[in-house]
């Protein structure tokens, strides 16, 4: 069984500041990899469909996924979907297994009544919040069984294929920077990158 707590030094680092929702992620992700019986992502073994949106606090319950599971944008093994909900979808994709994990509603609507977040609501930076506020928020959620905030659903059987990888470039004709082939187009003087056809379309 993996346990979080492995992962903390490095989702502190990577994540850039203390908050209680990294680490929500941090145990979120690590829940749904022990249910799978899988471990941290080397490359492409696992893939995470995150609900999480943007301009809000899941961005840093993603983080804590993402350094949890090894599922990242830079190896192109994680998607969002822009639903703005606490959840995600963790799949095995040797395995062609999956499982939902999501926090419990009543706990993520405990969260966001938290001193932590009146402080953010306030205008207070996530670094700038006193530690007396944040460590006893973190050193809780590091605590707490995960049956008190939880929804870890059923190991469900899927047919998931995921995308592979591209090698081959070629250049702009438009302004000579290299590209990788998927996302060249027709330009009028042969294959140009989208920057360049957005340019020409303003």
């Amino acid at each position: 069984m993996l346990d979080a707590k492995n992962f903390m030094e490095i989702g502190m680092a990577f994540h850039g500041h203390k908050c209680p929702a990294m680490p929500l992620g941090l145990r979120a992700g690590v829940a749904a990899m022990n249910a799978l019986q899988v471990e941290r992502a080397q490359d492409k073994e696992l893939y995470v469909i995150s609900e999480t949106g943007k301009g809000h606090a899941a961005g840093c319950f993603l983080d804590g996924i993402m350094t949890a599971t090894g599922c990242t944008y830079g190896k192109s093994n994680i998607e969002k979907t822009y639903y703005n909900k606490m959840a995600f979808t963790l799949i095995d994709v040797s395995g062609q297994r999956s499982v939902r994990v999501s926090l419990k509603p009543e706990f993520f609507g405990n969260m966001m009544q938290s001193p932590f977040v009146k402080q953010r609501q306030s205008g207070v930076l996530p670094q700038d919040v006193p530690a007396e506020i944040a460590d006893p928020l973190v050193e809780k959620v590091m605590s707490i069984p995960e049956s008190v905030f939880l929804d870890i659903g059923p190991i469900k059987t899927i047919t998931f294929k995921p995308g592979s990888g591209i090698f081959t470039t070629e250049c702009c004709t438009s302004c000579g920077e290299r590209v990788f082939t998927n996302k060249l187009v027709d330009g009028p003087k042969g294959k140009i990158c989208l920057g360049c056809q957005a340019q020409n379309a303003a």
